[in-house]
């Protein structure tokens, strides 16, 4: 019997998940691999440790695997891709195939079908499949240039709500809650903390907004909310293009942190999605990621 890895990179964490041809047989998460995130011997180190701790749950070698799907961020980066490809097969037999993080929840969601997967954790990303099977994507290009709607955009857009407040002469509990959770003394530390390098993981930021738009702080539920209306824009993009393509309004799926927890933000993606389609079909939840990449890796695609 063959036996298949899978493998969800994501900017904080890696999930990991080895089955044969009909059953689950483990998962393990560990530590960031993805290299624009971390330095090649910390994800070497994370890399190890969760592979060492597959192969104690299970007792089956690496050099077993006849097949792994690796899903990350960034995947058309030389950094990132090259790393992987050497890291993986220097320690996974069999072959690998390396795809987007965004595409293996998209086969999660829709596997062979057509349809559009929002992704949305500490980044984000778009993509959809024609009817054709041709793949379509928008946003997904890094934090500096996009990320809507994800962990890092939420809380860069908090502490620029906060100042933007300031300006106005308006109150948010933004403020104190943030200057909290990092321990700061000041507006003025608050300044050159988030200024000064290495930059502070914003996407922390992302729990005290919630928390602040659930208690009636519009600031808060402002940026939620258009952080949350920036996906549904990408995610009509991509609707547009099969529509266009295939004359059918897509379904709509969601995968990451972001669409899990932070209601807001996927209750106004969906508002705005449904300002130009109002029948479009949403699924429920969020699709588990790792079972698109055990569904590419047993070599079920299209």
């Amino acid at each position: 019997m063959r036996l298949f890895l899978a493998v969800d990179a994501g900017g904080t964490k890696t999930d990991y998940l080895l089955a044969d041809e009909t059953r689950e047989l483990a998962r393990v998460r560990g530590g960031t691999i993805k290299r624009m995130r971390t330095d090649a011997e910390t994800a070497a180190g994370n890399l190890d440790a969760a592979l060492s701790e597959l192969a104690a749950k299970t007792g089956i070698s690496m050099q077993s695997v006849s097949r792994t799907c690796v899903g990350t961020a960034g995947d058309g980066i030389p950094l990132v891709v090259d790393w992987l490809r050497a890291a993986m097969s220097a320690r996974v037999a069999g072959d690998l195939l390396l795809l987007g993080d965004v595409e293996i929840a998209l086969d999660a969601a829709f596997p062979g079908a057509s349809g559009v997967l929002v992704l949305a954790g500490t980044g984000s990303n778009v993509a959809g499949r024609m009817r054709d099977g041709t793949l379509t994507f928008a946003g997904g290009w890094g934090p500096v240039l996009a990320d809507q709607g994800s962990g890092h955009k939420i809380g860069v857009e908090c502490l620029r709500a906060i100042f933007m407040a300031k300006d106005e002469g308006r109150s948010t509990a933004l403020k104190e809650a943030v200057l909290g959770l990092w321990q700061l003394a000041s507006l003025d530390a608050l300044v050159e903390f988030a200024n000064c390098p290495p930059s502070p993981d914003f996407s922390q930021l992302t729990g005290v907004t919630l928390r602040c738009a659930e208690q009636g702080d519009a600031v808060a539920m402002e940026v939620l909310r258009r952080e949350g209306e920036s996906l549904g824009h990408l995610a009509k993009l991509v609707m547009r293009r099969i529509q266009m393509e295939s004359g059918i309004v897509p379904p709509l799926a969601f995968a990451g942190s972001i669409m899990e927890k932070i209601a807001p933000v996927r209750e106004a993606l969906i508002a705005a999605v449904r300002e130009e389609y109002p029948t479009v079909r949403v699924l429920d939840g969020v699709v588990d990621p790792l079972a698109g990449a055990l569904w590419r890796a047993r070599g079920s695609a299209v």
